[in-house]
């Protein structure tokens, strides 16, 4: 089964086009520079004020603040920072092996360019919502992953997640009656890049996109099931390699494989199935 989502199909036929465009290791960077913003302040205490985004300041010629939000540290307590950068770099590497340098850079820049959007028309922006969102991503995708809260409580990915947006809406409210529009709102940049990332994903859960089944999907297990039906029939091999002509019979253990980018049903051996030149009847 696959998602039908042309959002999605956009963003990935940019990653495959751009595949330069990735930085590797990011979220490396946007923690190391958050600890030298940290490790800045302790001589320069000032320094939060001239690096954070303000709309205002920005329009004044202070463009550097584009910029330098970026690495402004989650928590002004050591110890909760390196915690919390361990973890924004744990989440993001395995985002980024997930779904690759080039998109995993594209969705961070995404964030940030909205969040940017937001500072200027509202008058701030934090980077907290954009690490956040990475976090919601993963536990979009891997739900049921079991992680240890506090380093001792076993609880699964969604559920903090969960507790994560209800802590954010439990914030944002107040803020929303005291009239804080713009605090309130300051979630709703990420919020809105996340869902573009994972469209496809809640579109599929809600029905609102069509599944789909692949058509060489049974193609492939009809051409599986007439070569169990030949090979037992004559009483030789169910498997030939196109290519080198290795059979299952004089291979027992060798895995065979049907290529979809081939015209035809062409089976292919472990050694060749991503090795060899495409068959076309053109």
């Amino acid at each position: 089964m696959y998602y039908h989502n042309n959002n999605n199909g956009l963003i990935d036929r940019f990653c495959a086009k751009h595949p330069g465009f990735g930085i590797q290791n990011l979220m490396l960077y946007i923690v190391g520079g958050q600890v030298v913003v940290f490790l800045l302040k302790l001589f320069f205490p000032d320094v939060y004020q001239m690096f954070d985004l303000v709309g205002a300041q920005v329009l004044r010629g202070q463009v550097w603040r584009l910029v330098t939000f970026v690495f402004l540290p989650s928590s002004s307590n050591p110890f909760f920072l390196l915690l919390s950068g361990y973890f924004y770099y744990w989440i993001g590497q395995l985002l980024e092996r997930e779904w690759g340098s080039t998109k995993f850079t594209l969705f961070y820049l995404s964030g940030v360019v909205l969040s940017i959007t937001y500072g200027l028309a509202f008058g701030i922006a934090s980077i907290y919502y954009v690490n956040l969102s990475i976090f919601l991503i993963i536990a979009t995708l891997y739900g049921e992953m079991q992680v240890l809260l506090f380093f001792v409580v076993p609880i699964k990915m969604k559920w903090l997640a969960i507790l994560d947006v209800v802590l954010i809406l439990a914030d944002a409210v107040p803020m929303a009656r005291m009239g804080w529009w713009a605090d309130a709102l300051a979630p709703l940049p990420s919020f809105v890049n996340y869902f573009i990332f994972t469209w496809p994903v809640w579109s599929y859960k809600l029905g609102i996109a069509r599944r789909k089944t692949d058509p060489k999907v049974i193609h492939f297990k009809r051409a599986a099931r007439q070569a169990e039906k030949k090979g037992r029939e004559t009483g030789s091999y169910l498997h030939k390699c196109a290519v080198c002509g290795v059979t299952d019979a004089m291979e027992p253990d060798m895995e065979f494989r049907y290529c979809s980018k081939c015209d035809g049903y062409y089976c292919y051996c472990a050694n060749h199935i991503n090795n060899h030149v495409h068959i076309r009847q053109d």
